[in-house]
């Protein structure tokens, strides 16, 4: 499994947070419906979620994580900078985790899933292929709310 355009989106991400004010990735612009962090935070939760649970497996973060950031929620509170540093290091080691596992065989069962851009998922390939198009999109998007900023 090649995850070096998912490795590599998740670099410049962390980037563009870099040196940006725990204020500034928690403000929501006006005319976004959801901040710098949020972006961040649900990037690595869907990667969980299309990867691990759709494969009947368990997620390898925190119920906290999924339940602030997966699809359908948005920013309900003031994330801190211990939280931030958490989502950095996630963003690295939920892909290790991720490729050791799939070169392990875990990844044995799928469960399809339509996605909301039109995509159907079948199987984990897909759904690595799909995780990597997701995440460029809100880096997009978080280069979008950086500039609005």
């Amino acid at each position: 499994m090649n995850l070096s355009t998912t490795r590599q989106t998740r670099a410049n991400f962390i980037r563009l947070l870099s040196g940006m004010s725990l204020e500034a990735v928690n403000h929501i612009p006006e005319g976004f419906n959801n901040n710098l962090i949020w972006n961040f935070g649900h990037i690595i939760a869907t990667q969980q979620l299309l990867t691990y649970s759709l494969s009947g497996l368990n997620p390898k973060v925190e119920d906290e994580v999924l339940a602030a950031f997966r699809k359908g929620t948005k920013p309900e509170k003031v994330h801190t900078t211990a939280e931030l540093e958490g989502l950095k290091k996630l963003a690295v080691t939920t892909l290790d985790q991720f490729e050791a596992d799939f070169e392990a065989g875990l990844f044995q069962t799928f469960e399809s899933y339509p996605t909301s851009y039109g995509v159907e998922l079948t199987n984990i390939e897909e759904a690595a292929s799909f995780n990597a198009l997701h995440e460029a999109l809100h880096l997009g998007y978080a280069m979008a709310l950086k500039r609005a900023l």
